[in-house]
C-alpha cells in the first residue's frame, strides 16, 4: 500500500472511532442539572414562558409556511402537483398528522434537541409516509462500512434503520451524527431561570410575604404572641380582607416594608433570563412580549417580520429544504428539475397599501402580469391578463421616431 493511501486509511479509521456511536445520553441526560442545581429536561424548560414563547414562535411560523415541490423546465418553473412528494409534504406526511402538526414537531425537535428524525415509509421507490421519531429515543452510530445506522425503541418495539430509510435533519453544528442540543448547551441558563422562578414562587406563595412589622414595647408572653399571630393571620390573610384597618394598642407600632433589595435583584434576574434565553433561540425579546427595553429594529411590523425571517428563519428553512432534497429526491427527480422549497411569500406580505404599490411597480415594468398579481391575491384570472405590459414612455433611447410605439412627448412640448 502506498504511503498516501495508508495515511488516508488511517485518518478515516480515526474519524470512525471518534464518530462511532451517539447515544441519547451522550449529549443529553434526563437527570441533567445546570449550574443552579435545577434538573433540565424538555418538559421543564418549556414551562419557562420565554422558552415556550421562542419555540412556539419559531415552530408555529415554520409550520404555517407551505412546503412546495417545484419542477423547472427550461426557463419556467411550476408547482409539481402530480409529484408524489407534493401532497406528502404540503398536506399530510402520515395518516395521523397534518402538515402543520408534522412540521411543528420537526421544528421543535430541532430547536430543543438539535436533531429531527422521521422514518421514511416506501412502496417500492415511492415515499408514502414520514413518521416522526422523538429525538430522546434515538441512538445513532456509524457502521464499519461508513454508513449511518439509527435505532430506537418505542412502545416495546425495537426499530433499526439504515440512513436510506430515515429523514435526519441536523441542527446547528454540522456533525454527520447529529447537531448540537440547545438543552445541553443552554442548561446553565435554563437552570438559572428555573431556580429564579422557583424562588419567586416560594417568596410569594399563599401571600405570606410580610408587608410590615409590628413592634411591641415589652416582651410578649407566649399566650400574647400566639394570640397576636393567630388573630392577625385570620383577619388579614387573603384578598377578601385586604385594606381592612389595623387597630394597635398598648404601645404597638407598625412599620411598612417595601420590596427588599434581594427581591428587586430577583426581578432583574428574571428579566435578564428572558434575554439570555432569547439569545439561544435567536428571537428578539419584543417578539415574545418582553418589552422592558424599547427596540430600534425597523419601523413597523413588516420590517420586524423581515428581520426575523432573514436572521432567524432563513437558515432553519434552508436546512430543512436541503435535507429533504438530499434524502428524499431520487436521481431521476434531480434530472427532471425537481426542487423543494418553503413558500415564504405569505410571511412577507405587506399591508394593502404596500402590496398595491408593489404590484403597480412590478406590472409597470413588465415583471409581473395582471393574472400573477390576481393569483397572489387569491383572485381568479381574467382574459388577456397573462400578457406582460409596460409603460409606453419606457422605450430605448435609439428608438425609431417613426415607430408608432414611441414615447409621447411631455405636456407642453410637441414632438
Amino acid at each position: 500500500m502506498n504511503p498516501l493511501k495508508r495515511f488516508a486509511t488511517k485518518a478515516a479509521q480515526t474519524v470512525l472511532r471518534q464518530l462511532t456511536v451517539r447515544e441519547p445520553d451522550g449529549w443529553y441526560s434526563s437527570a441533567m442539572k445546570g449550574a443552579a442545581g435545577e434538573v433540565v429536561t424538555d418538559q421543564s424548560v418549556l414551562a419557562l414562558s420565554a422558552v415556550w414563547g421562542c419555540v412556539n414562535l419559531i415552530c408555529g411560523t415554520t409550520a404555517s409556511l407551505p412546503v412546495m415541490v417545484y419542477q423547472t423546465k427550461g426557463d419556467r418553473r411550476e408547482v409539481a402537483l402530480q409529484h408524489p412528494l407534493y401532497k406528502l409534504l404540503h398536506e399530510s406526511p402520515n395518516y395521523d398528522q397534518t402538515a402543520v402538526d408534522f412540521w411543528e414537531f420537526i421544528s421543535a425537535s430541532l430547536e430543543l434537541w438539535g436533531n429531527a428524525y422521521a422514518r421514511v415509509v416506501r412502496q417500492g421507490s415511492k415515499v408514502v409516509a414520514l413518521v416522526p421519531v422523538a429525538p430522546a429515543l434515538m441512538s445513532v452510530r456509524r457502521l464499519a462500512n461508513g454508513s449511518i445506522e439509527y435505532s430506537w425503541t418505542k412502545d416495546g418495539q425495537r426499530y433499526v434503520e439504515i440512513e436510506a430509510e430515515m429523514l435526519h435533519i441536523r441542527g446547528f453544528g454540522g456533525d454527520p451524527l447529529g447537531g448540537m442540543s440547545t438543552l445541553q448547551f443552554g442548561r446553565n441558563v435554563f437552570s438559572l431561570a428555573q431556580a429564579v422562578d422557583r424562588a419567586a414562587g416560594t417568596t410569594f406563595r399563599n401571600g405570606l410575604r410580610p408587608s410590615g412589622v409590628l413592634t411591641f414595647e415589652k416582651y410578649l408572653t407566649p399566650e400574647q404572641r400566639e394570640a397576636a399571630e393567630t388573630h392577625l393571620t385570620e383577619k388579614f390573610l387573603g384578598a377578601m380582607n385586604a385594606g381592612r384597618p389595623l387597630i394597635l394598642e398598648g404601645g404597638t407600632t407598625w412599620s411598612q416594608l417595601t420590596i427588599s433589595p434581594e427581591d428587586a435583584q430577583m426581578l432583574e434576574s428574571r428579566g435578564f433570563s428572558v434575554e439570555e434565553i432569547c439569545r439561544f433561540f435567536g428571537v428578539p425579546p419584543f417578539m415574545i412580549g418582553h418589552t422592558e427595553k424599547s427596540t430600534s429594529w425597523g419601523t413597523g411590523l413588516e420590517q420586524q417580520t423581515l428581520g426575523f425571517q432573514k436572521f432567524t428563519l432563513r437558515r432553519r428553512l434552508k436546512r430543512i429544504e436541503q435535507a429533504l432534497e438530499k434524502q428524499l429526491l431520487t436521481a431521476r427527480d434531480r434530472a427532471d428539475g425537481i426542487s423543494i422549497e418553503f413558500n415564504i411569500e405569505g410571511l412577507l406580505r405587506a399591508d394593502s397599501a404596500g402590496r398595491a404599490k408593489f404590484y403597480q411597480q412590478m406590472t409597470a415594468i413588465g415583471a409581473m402580469t395582471i393574472n400573477e398579481v390576481r393569483a397572489l391575491e387569491n383572485l381568479p384570472p381574467v382574459e388577456g391578463g397573462d400578457v406582460p405590459r409596460m409603460q409606453m414612455q419606457n422605450v430605448p433611447i435609439d428608438a425609431d421616431p417613426s415607430d408608432e410605439t414611441r414615447a409621447l412627448p411631455p405636456p407642453g412640448r410637441e414632438g
